[in-house]
């Protein structure tokens, strides 16, 4: 049986799964896991952080002939490399990721994420080498592979047996059960001509759509245009996890603005009339929320990628992603003794329960079981150091806040989003509002930064660091507000300057990846950003 047939396959069999039992069981199990809260389960003796990490593969111009074909272009990661990295597979092919181990909030844990991520890069670094690839933490890819173009590479599909297949993702049934989805558990197929067709006949298409950019594919590949860090922040106690979580979606904006990192797309993808100058003046600086919401958007009646409300108690959150509109009503793989298996469709629920900042509810095991908060808005960053900053910042934050009954829990919903949106569009330039330590409110950048990296700082010492140590780890977010410079804003200010020098739109922005992607070479392991501009 051929690897296409497999999946095919598999995605008949995850997408002929009753989605009405699949709901039923979703809702059951969802008050499995409120007992269990009930019960203490869910509750540690201190806090906990954790740390998702994705990346990209490109062609270093060694070994291979494909390597060699095109500088920093995208390159294909073989399945047995994965393997010999400790990597996860992502959705495309040439996507990496890396999960750190747990460790408690303290600067001895802070280090151990540091050197964890330190140590499993270096060595996959040295195992892609072998293949004439590196990897690149980055928000958005620009350069397709050697030979490619771009919108082939992320369109390119086949039917099999009335299953969509996309060429270049992964071989997950997850998701490829996702590109026939077409919402509510209902599958779509192919038609007659092998075009993607929903259950009554129309087109079911997604569409990718940012600002200059609108791509049409028949699955969801574009999405693996991006790849970001992701912290996690897993609570003591889980009944302070609504409190918690309404500071996260307080943070989320400024926070953000700090990190975007990805201003450009492949530049064939743009659209007519949207040359460099124009990208310039209204092209956003965080375009990887764009391409996640409207891509997974696409296949569902509610928006399921977006910035989620508020919740009150515990239980809410629970309700929430048990009633969460289901995508892929996966069956129940069986075979496991986890301590999460008593709600593993609960658990498979949550696995499409996609918001910006996402409450977690899981455990291999009952003395493992954990509340936590997935920080989901920052691309992934120049280097490792500039990663893990934003991990100290978000765990001392939400450690902050909380404890000293922060005043900006009382900034309304609404701004929060709003300035999460703003962010989006204009990073560090962005106009966001703030409620400070004292209960002022205030628009000055500064004073908003100010007040959130002190917190942050205030955090990490309460959580055991030391002041001189608390201070290390916030110290490249520092240096990003005094110098007003994020990755998203040192791309932009190249393709400027190139664009002045005369070089064409779409060289200019290749040969700014080309630059993005050398200076990583040189700083992502042991390097800062700030290194890059020479003002560190």
């Amino acid at each position: 049986m051929t690897t296409e047939s497999a999946l095919a396959d598999g995605v008949r069999e995850a997408l002929s799964v009753d989605a009405e039992a699949f709901a039923e069981r979703a809702a059951e199990e969802a008050e499995i896991v409120k007992q269990e809260l009930h019960d203490g389960s869910f509750d540690n003796h201190q806090s906990i952080v954790g740390f998702e990490y994705e990346f990209y593969a490109v062609g270093d111009g060694r070994w291979s002939e494909e390597s060699r074909a095109g500088e920093y272009a995208l390159m294909r990661v073989p399945r047995r490399m994965l393997e010999l990295m400790g990597f996860e597979k992502e959705l495309g092919l040439h996507n990496a990721e890396m999960c750190t181990s747990p460790q408690p909030l303290s600067d001895h844990g802070l280090r151990a994420q540091l050197a964890e991520v330190r140590a499993r890069l270096e060595a996959a670094e040295n195992t892609a080498g072998v293949e004439g690839m590196r990897l690149v933490s980055d928000g958005l890819w620009t350069i397709p592979p050697a030979g490619e173009t771009a919108r082939g590479y992320l369109t390119d599909s086949v039917a099999v047996d009335g299953v969509v297949v996309a060429v270049n993702m992964s071989d997950a049934v997850r998701y490829h059960a996702m590109a026939n989805a077409t919402g509510d558990g209902g599958a779509g197929g192919a038609g007659a001509n092998g075009d993607a067709t929903d259950a009554a006949g129309g087109s079911s298409a997604v569409e990718l759509s940012a600002p200059g950019v609108s791509l049409s594919a028949e699955t969801v590949m574009p999405e693996s245009l991006i790849t970001s860090i992701q912290p996690h922040y897993q609570v003591a106690h889980a009944e302070t996890l609504p409190r918690h979580f309404r500071y996260a979606l307080r943070i989320a904006g400024p926070l953000l603005a700090l990190g975007v990192n990805s201003p450009f797309f492949p530049p064939e993808l743009y659209d007519d009339g949207w040359d460099g100058e124009r990208v310039l003046a209204e092209g956003a600086t965080e375009n990887r929320v764009h391409v996640f919401e409207s891509v997974l958007n696409a296949r569902t009646d509610a928006d399921k990628v977006r910035f989620p409300r508020d919740f009150r108690d515990v239980e809410t959150a629970v309700d929430r992603i048990a009633s969460d509109e289901t995508l892929i009503p996966m069956p129940d793989p069986g075979g496991s003794d986890r301590f999460d298996d008593a709600f593993a469709t609960f658990r498979t629920k949550h696995g499409s329960y996609w918001r910006w900042v996402r409450p977690v509810f899981e455990g291999s095991s009952r003395s493992a079981a954990n509340a936590r908060i997935e920080f989901r808005p920052i691309p992934g960053q120049p280097t490792v150091r500039d990663s893990i900053a934003f991990q100290g910042a978000f765990a001392g934050l939400m450690q902050a806040l909380a404890q000293r009954d922060h005043p900006v829990i009382g900034l309304s919903w609404e701004t929060a989003r709003d300035n999460f949106y703003a962010a989006v569009a204009d990073g560090l330039d962005a106009d966001m509002e703030w409620i400070d330590r004292d209960g002022h409110r205030t628009t000055d950048a500064d004073a908003l930064y100010a007040d959130l990296l002190d917190h942050a700082e205030a955090g990490l010492r309460t959580a055991g660091c030391a002041d001189d140590e608390a201070a290390e780890w916030i110290a490249p977010l520092r240096w990003r507000v005094a110098n007003r410079t994020t990755p998203a804003s040192w791309k932009r200010d190249r393709v400027r300057a190139r664009l002045d020098d005369g070089d064409d739109f779409e060289t200019a922005v290749v040969d700014t990846q080309r630059e993005y992607i050398g200076q990583q070479a040189e700083t992502l392991i042991d390097g800062g950003f700030s290194a890059w501009t020479g003002d560190d």
